[in-house]
This record gives structure tokens, C-alpha cells and sequence, in this order.
């Protein structure tokens, strides 16, 4: 009985300093989600609006980046197996969030710095500050993202440090989101729109620099979680991605998400453009939408009190579902479409949220079932998802930029009403199927609730696997 109460109590311990974790780990990720998404949702509008790409430079720009990702996505569980490998006096994450950081730094400045090269010539530039720019942000998000485990083993506990992060991550997000266009604008001066966009993108990477020094700092990896230092050899990580079944539907389900979501934030300036008709309303229609999904994050503790993670996808999935439908047959009004976007970023919010914490649970899944407990790998699947998702919203963003003929318009009126009608079916209908695929997935094959979560943790406990087990408290 002793025993048993002993287990009980080891359960329900928490680190003491959690809230210093929390902060310290959030506030990490505000200047890397920057420079994110000035890649991943404005590289392509810099190119086509401000460097102003031919069509045939343009098909091998996106040609680029779609590769480019693909083949990064399926090297991130490489990187993930190199990162729990590594030992050092900073610990496993750190050597790789620093390193990263410096580069990711630099080679997202370089995507912004004017050129005069052209044709085949400005390809081979721009493929090669591509390759080192993934190399580098592989580096830094699969080493910061898989500290995540090693923090804690508390479900409560790994919601409230993925639930400040995504918050802080949206903030670093939407501050690009809301700011760049008039920014760029402003910083340009009476020069060269370029001008605007590099003295941006180099506040930005400063910014990157110094709230990493925050998780440097501040976050350290709680050593008594991990009770053996084994280590990932190349030949497990197909074991792991394919035998831990949890890890595989929860991935495919999430990536299916992801493609969608993207797809549309990627059309986002284009849309206001071109068929809203004032690209003015762009930042206001992004700060309507950045409140809103990190108002989202923040009551999303207090709805985890009331319903259970999986009532709390169903109403994240409901949500968008009925955005998607009424900012499809909406008409050019911001009445409308605002509070369709509202109900879209609010779902999205919870499930980007809970896509975190899922799959962090299955790293205690893979080492209930499989016996080997490896954090970076399973974590590596939450970049190589934003990647993958990145690399199909990249292609069909390009693609239909193209064939619609917005590529080549400078006007409004350029655009034809059927480039208009291809840009709303890509940027609405082809998401919401793949969004609703991605639910079909998730409710037949993801098993992971908090009864089930406690058995494998008291298992691993009794099994001397584990030493710390916090539970859900």
C-alpha cells in the first residue's frame, strides 16, 4: 500500500519553477516565429509584388521552395535522432538552438537583400540561401519544439508551456502580419520599395537573436525525467515513426490540417488585392484575426477545466468548418467575412494548440510500446507537418498565382473573373476538404485520453522507466 501511495504522490509532483519555464520558453519563440512568416507567407508576395518575378523566374522560385521543403520535412527526423544524441554541458536542445538561430538569422536577412542577378543565374542564388536557410531553421525548431517533453510530464503542465508559447508565437506572427506592409512602406522612405523590406527583415532577425537568448538563458530540461541516456540510432527512427501508431494518424491528421490552413493564410494579401479590392484592409482584417486567435490561447485553460481535449478539437474543427462555409459564399463585406475569419483563427488556435500536445503525449506512448523514448524524433514531427503543409500551400500558391494570371497583373482590373473564382476555390474549398479529412482521421484513429495517458505513465513508473510522472496536476 506504501508502494502505492508513493507512486501516487511522485505523480503529482510538479517542477517548482514552472512559471519561470513557461515564460522563459514562450517568449523564446517570438522573434523565430517573425522571421517565419516572413518567409513562409510574404517571400512569395516580395517576389511577385515588390521584385516583381516573370512568370518563368516565378514557376522556378516555387519549384524551389516546394522541393526544398519536401526534402527538409523528411530530414527533420534525422536532425530529431542527431539532437537526442547529443550530450553536452548545455544538454541535448541547446548546442542546436543557439546554432540555428545564428543562421536562420542570417540567411532569412539574405532572402531580403536585393541583387542584380536574373534568370537561371538568380535561381542558383536563391536555391542555395534556400537550402542553408532550411538547414539552419531545422536546426533551431526541432531543437527548441523537442525540449518541450523533457520539461515536464505533466498533460496540465504541457498545455500551460505550449499555450504561452503558441500565444507568444501568434504575437511574433501577427506582428508581422499586421505590420509589414505598412512598415515596409514606411522604412523605404522615398527609395526603393526593397529598401523597406530590408531594413525590416533585419529588425526582424534581430529580434530572433535576442528572445532565443530568453530560452537559453532561463529554460533548462528537467534531468529526471529521462532515467537512461540511451541513444537514437538512424535504424529506430523508421521503427519509431512507423510502429508508433499514435504518432503516424495523429501526424497524417495534422498535416492534412496544416496544407489547408496554410493554403489559405497564403493567399491572404493576394485576396485583399485583388478581389477584396483595398489591400489596406489586409492589416486591419490581420489584427481583428490575431486578437482573436490569441484570445483563444488564452481562455483555452480555462475551457480544458470544463471539457476534455477532445470535445475541445471537435468545437476547434466546428468552428473553422462553419468560418470556411460562410467566408465562401460571403460577399465583399468586412461584416461578414470578418467574423468568418474570427471563427476560423479561434479554431484553428485550439487545434494548433492541441496538435503540440498530442504528439507530445505519444512521446510516453512510444516509450510505453515501443520501449525507446525519444523526444526530438517524435517532436521533429511538428516541423516536419509545418513543412509539408508549407511545401503543398507553396505549390498550389504558385501555381494558381500563375495560371489565374495575378503574376502578371498590376492592376485590379488585370485579373479575370475566372482567375478570381480559381483564387477563392483555392484559398476556401480545397482547405475545407482537406481540413475535413483531417477530422475524419483524427476521431477514427487517436486514442490518447487522460485515463489512458495515466495507465501508460503509472506502467513506465512501475517498469523504473520513468521517475517522474506528474500527471495531470
Amino acid at each position: 500500500m506504501s508502494g502505492k501511495n508513493e507512486t501516487t504522490t511522485a505523480m503529482r509532483q510538479e517542477r517548482p519553477d514552472l512559471g519561470r519555464t513557461i515564460v522563459g520558453f514562450g517568449l523564446g519563440t517570438i522573434g523565430r516565429d517573425m522571421a517565419y512568416t516572413m518567409v513562409s507567407m510574404f517571400l512569395m508576395y516580395y517576389l511577385t509584388e515588390v521584385r516583381e518575378l516573370p512568370d518563368s523566374t516565378l514557376a522556378g522560385a516555387t519549384l524551389v521552395m516546394s522541393l526544398m521543403r519536401f526534402y527538409d520535412a523528411i530530414n527533420d527526423p534525422v536532425m530529431g535522432s542527431i539532437v537526442d544524441n547529443t550530450r553536452s554541458r548545455w544538454g541535448r536542445f541547446k548546442p542546436w538552438i543557439a546554432g540555428g538561430a545564428l543562421g536562420y538569422a542570417l540567411f532569412t536577412f539574405l532572402f531580403f537583400l536585393p541583387n542584380n542577378l536574373t534568370g537561371s543565374r538568380w535561381i542558383a542564388l536563391f536555391t542555395a540561401i534556400y537550402f542553408l536557410w532550411e538547414l539552419t531553421f531545422t536546426m533551431n525548431d526541432i531543437g527548441y519544439w523537442s525540449m518541450l517533453p523533457a520539461l515536464t510530464t505533466s498533460q496540465r503542465g504541457r498545455e500551460r508551456i505550449a499555450a504561452f508559447a503558441r500565444i507568444a508565437a501568434n504575437i511574433g506572427l501577427f506582428a508581422v502580419v499586421i505590420g509589414i506592409l505598412p512598415l515596409t512602406k514606411m522604412l523605404s522612405g522615398s527609395g526603393e520599395a526593397t529598401v523597406g523590406w530590408t531594413r525590416f527583415a533585419g529588425i526582424v532577425c534581430l529580434l530572433l537573436l535576442a528572445f532565443q537568448s530568453i530560452t537559453l538563458i532561463f529554460v533548462h530540461e528537467d534531468p529526471s525525467i529521462r532515467q537512461a541516456e540511451e541513444r537514437t540510432k538512424l535504424r529506430e527512427i523508421g521503427r519509431l515513426l512507423l510502429h508508433n501508431d499514435q504518432l503516424l494518424w495523429t501526424a497524417i491528421a495534422m498535416l492534412l490540417f496544416m496544407a489547408g490552413y496554410m493554403t489559405t493564410t497564403s493567399f491572404g494579401t493576394y485576396f485583399f488585392k485583388y478581389a477584396y479590392g483595398d489591400e489596406g484592409m489586409y492589416p486591419v482584417f490581420a489584427l481583428v484575426l490575431g486578437v482573436s486567435q490569441i484570445t483563444a490561447l488564452l481562455i483555452f485553460p480555462l475551457l480544458r477545466k470544463r471539457f476534455t481535449r477532445g470535445a475541445m478539437f471537435r468545437i476547434g474543427m466546428l468552428l473553422v468548418g462553419l468560418g470556411y462555409a460562410i467566408f465562401y459564399f460571403a460577399p465583399m463585406s468586412m461584416f461578414i467575412i470578418g467574423p468568418a475569419g474570427v471563427l476560423i483563427f479561434t479554431g484553428q488556435a485550439f487545434i494548433q494548440l492541441l496538435m503540440l500536445v498530442f504528439i507530445a503525449d505519444t512521446v510516453e506512448y512510444g516509450q510505453w510500446k515501443l520501449g525507446l523514448r525519444n523526444e526530438s524524433v517524435t517532436l521533429a514531427v511538428q516541423p516536419f507537418i509545418n513543412k509539408m503543409g508549407s511545401a503543398v500551400s507553396s505549390a498550389i500558391l504558385g501555381f494558381v498565382l500563375i495560371q489565374s494570371g495575378i503574376n502578371r497583373a498590376r492592376e485590379v482590373s488585370d485579373v479575370s473573373p475566372a482567375g478570381l473564382r480559381m483564387m477563392k476555390n483555392a484559398m476556401m474549398l480545397l482547405p475545407f476538404l482537406l481540413i475535413l479529412a483531417s477530422y475524419v482521421i483524427w476521431r477514427l484513429r487517436y486514442r490518447i485520453d487522460a485515463d489512458f495517458y495515466q495507465q501508460m505513465l503509472g506502467d513506465l513508473a512501475a517498469r523504473g522507466d520513468i521517475r517522474e510522472a506528474d500527471g495531470e496536476d
